[in-house]
Parts: structure tokens; sequence; C-alpha cells
């Protein structure tokens, strides 16, 4: 979670469930006065970028761009806000499955992040096409991603899978240079180094907490008989890669990981890959 992310929770907690409203200005108005209640954050603009209409009657989901300066630092950021008009609620869950209506609100994705520079297995020509935002030391991923490569590489001729970097820096600090010589070592020419990364146990060779940089290139090179070096990792072009890759993930509301989409909307339940190449 990000710095100004951390801000907009900070707000949730500091407002309740429901408040008045009756027209979309009073969506901008109830942000901004949301937010300022965090005396560090002044903020520069706040627009609608999306209203969608969601199937509980009258009730519409709102994605707003908020620009903002957090202790002398201008950060742009993406929040979800509900209303019927009469109003507003942080969040709605469906009583009987349990599950935010904050999916129905995602953004779909554009072509642009079906990169070819970003595709990992299966076909780029491919009809079918499936994106994932992951952090290689989260528990989760570590089971999931290697299933996702392993299906796509089954039915390459049919899907195209697309592999981007999202680390989770507060929860395993050791993702973002890890994620960094996974670049550096595609770059070499490692094959199916996404896979193999999955598949590594890294807890033998350092804590996911760590932050030692050192550290964590000594494991990556002896487990995969690479020589990379540290300023591999500390060049401009790596880190505004995963930089990159971290602000298209935030631009479609991507939080934890993994996050998948299948045709560019995003799967919930993170199945879906299954059906897909089958006739």
């Amino acid at each position: 979670m990000n710095k100004f992310s951390k801000i907009l929770s900070i707000s949730i907690l500091l407002s309740s469930g429901l408040f008045a409203a009756s027209s979309d200005e009073n969506i901008i108005s109830f942000e901004q006065k949301r937010i300022t209640q965090n005396p560090n954050v002044k903020i520069k603009d706040i627009k609608i970028s999306t209203k969608k209409e969601l199937p509980l009657n009258g009730w519409f989901g709102y994605i707003l761009d908020v620009q903002a300066n957090v202790q002398g630092k201008d950060i742009n950021a993406k929040d979800i806000l509900f209303s019927d008009g009469k109003y507003i609620s942080l969040e709605l869950i469906d009583s009987e499955t349990g599950k935010s209506l904050k999916d129905l609100v995602t953004p779909n994705l554009t072509d642009n992040y079906h990169d070819k520079s970003k595709l990992i297995a299966g076909n780029a020509n491919a009809k079918e096409k499936i994106v994932i935002f992951s952090d290689p030391l989260c528990p989760f991923c570590k089971d999931y991603v290697p299933d996702v490569i392993k299906f796509v590489n089954k039915n390459s001729n049919n899907i195209a899978l697309y592999y981007y970097h999202f680390p989770l820096m507060a929860l395993h600090p050791a993702a973002a240079p890890l994620s960094k010589l996974v670049e550096v070592a595609k770059h070499k020419g490692v094959k199916d180094i996404e896979l193999k990364v999955y598949e590594t146990d890294w807890e033998k060779y350092f804590d996911v907490k760590s932050v030692d940089e050192k550290k964590i290139l000594e494991a990556f090179n002896k487990e995969f008989n690479t020589s990379i070096k540290l300023e591999e990792i500390s060049t401009k072009e790596i880190n505004l890669l995963l930089e990159k890759d971290i602000s298209m993930g935030e631009e479609v509301l991507v939080s934890g990981t993994p996050t998948i989409f299948i045709n560019g909307v995003k799967d919930s339940s993170r199945l879906k890959y299954e059906t897909l190449g089958k006739k």
C-alpha cells in the first residue's frame, strides 16, 4: 500500500458508513472533506473519472482521480465511492457473497496492457489474454502464478499471458530487489525466469522483510548460476520499469496480489483462466 492509500484508509476510519448526498458535485465535496481530515494532506484537484451504474436500484459507483500534496510531495491516487443520489457510501458489500461491489467499478484494461515486452507465456496474437499483477514473495502468489503459467504453456497457441511486477513492499520489502533481478535476468536471456523465481524457496536464503539487496542478489546468483552485479539492479532504467509496472497497476486499482484480468476484465474469482483455450 502506498503512502497516499494509507491516508485514504485512515480517512475511512474517521468516517461513518452513509452520508447524505444529492449530486455528483457532492461526491467531490465529500471526498475533499474526508481526505483533508488529515492535516498533512492538501488537495490540488479531484475529478470523477468514471461513473458506473450498479446492479442495485439507483446506486452508482464512482472512481475519483485525486491529486494532492502530502508533506510537500505531489501524489496522484484513485478512490472509489458509491451513491444513490441521496446517500454516499465508502463500501457496498453483497450480503449473500460477502464480496465488495468495488470490483464492479474497477476499470477494464486498455490494449496498452497487452505489451509484448510483458509477455511471459503463450502467443501475443492469441484472442484470449491474461494480465497478472503479482509479488514473487506473496505466499498465495507463489502457489497461484506457477499454475497460471503452466496452464498457458499447455494452451500456448490460444492464450497470451502478460506479467506485471507489483511488489507489496510494506509486507515484503525483499520483493522489490527480487523483481528487479527478474528483469535483469530476463534481459540477459535467462528463460522462464518468472516461473523459476516463483518456484524457488527464498526463505532458505533471506527473510521476506529483508532490505539487504546484497544478500538477495547473492541468493539469486547462487540459485540460478547468474553473475548479476548490484549496480545492475540500481540503474535508472530498471527502477523506472518497476515504477511503471506499479503505476499501471494502481491505475486500474490494483491493491493486492495476485490480481488477474481476463480479456481486460478483473477476475475476482481468479479461476476463469481455466476456461480459456478450450474449444
